[in-house]
């Protein structure tokens, strides 16, 4: 049974994300500490890789997330084939986005892990706690998404960050205009072969159908923490070339209280001006 957490990749790899959402998620990695043995993301991709992987050392894990995140982003627009037909690599590219699974692995939807754990790396970089969240930085704790939830309480809270991530990408893509019936299409095939139960499917298509609402997002983000996720979400979603674009991540920004500082670091890792 597909959740929220899994829906994030399933709608990347359905052609939501911008085209240059690979070189961004390339810069947020290279700018996100994975280079460094005890980093969040070299955690994440230790355990997806397993011991194996891990003895050949954190530069080899980091050009392995980046190629396998371009594999995920070039197939979503069609430039490639399907990563997950073949098992392997393509088996792992699905689990790190959330449209596969793999045998072992204990992460569910590692698409929202990397974005927590980059989220969370940004505050990290900047020596501050976000406000709300009872999540360490000092000690590299890994923020709920990029770990398994160990209860129902962090299962259900995993499911509503996943929902307000989701809500964020489709609502970015609503920005300048509604989203068409040709992507709508062709993100629910990308949702159905990728097994998405069809109360998912639906979710999506509602979410896709309605007007922008940009107070329901806000009222559902509940710390600066969950707000951060959505804003990087939606920067993987967008080009950010457009006045409207620029108008819905500083509205998004402002009211749910990230300043400057924490918006500039996103933008910076991300490479975007």
């Amino acid at each position: 049974m597909s959740g929220f957490a899994d829906l994030i990749g399933m709608v990347l790899q359905g052609g939501l994300a911008t085209k240059s959402a690979p070189g961004r998620l390339e810069n947020a990695l290279q700018k996100s500490g994975m280079d460094q043995s005890d980093s969040m993301l070299g955690q994440i991709l230790g355990n997806l890789l397993g011991n194996d992987q891990q003895s050949r050392g954190s530069g080899d894990m980091l050009g392995g997330l980046i190629n396998m995140a371009k594999d995920m982003f070039q197939e979503s627009q069609g430039t490639s084939q399907n990563p997950l037909a073949s098992g392997g690599v393509g088996a792992l590219v699905g689990t790190l986005f959330g449209g596969g699974s793999r045998s072992g692995s204990a992460l569910k939807g590692a698409a929202i892990g990397i974005i927590a754990s980059l989220a969370m790396q940004a505050f990290k970089n900047l020596n501050r706690k976000p406000k709300g969240s009872a999540v360490g930085l000092m000690n590299n704790e890994l923020p709920l998404g990029a770990r398994p939830p160990q209860n129902q309480q962090e299962e259900q809270e995993l499911e509503d960050v996943s929902a307000i991530l989701l809500k964020s990408m489709i609502s970015a893509a609503k920005a300048d205009g509604q989203i068409d019936q040709h992507e709508m299409g062709k993100l629910l095939n990308k949702l159905k072969e990728s097994g998405a139960d069809p109360e998912m499917q639906q979710f999506v298509l509602e979410e896709m159908q309605k007007p922008l609402n940009l107070d329901e997002l806000v009222q559902a983000i509940p710390n600066e923490a969950v707000a951060a996720q959505a804003y990087l979400a939606a920067l993987f979603t967008i080009e950010v070339d457009t006045d409207a674009e620029k108008q819905f991540l500083n509205e998004l920004a402002s009211r749910t209280g990230l300043d400057s500082e924490i918006v500039n670091h996103l933008h910076q890792m991300v490479g975007i001006a």
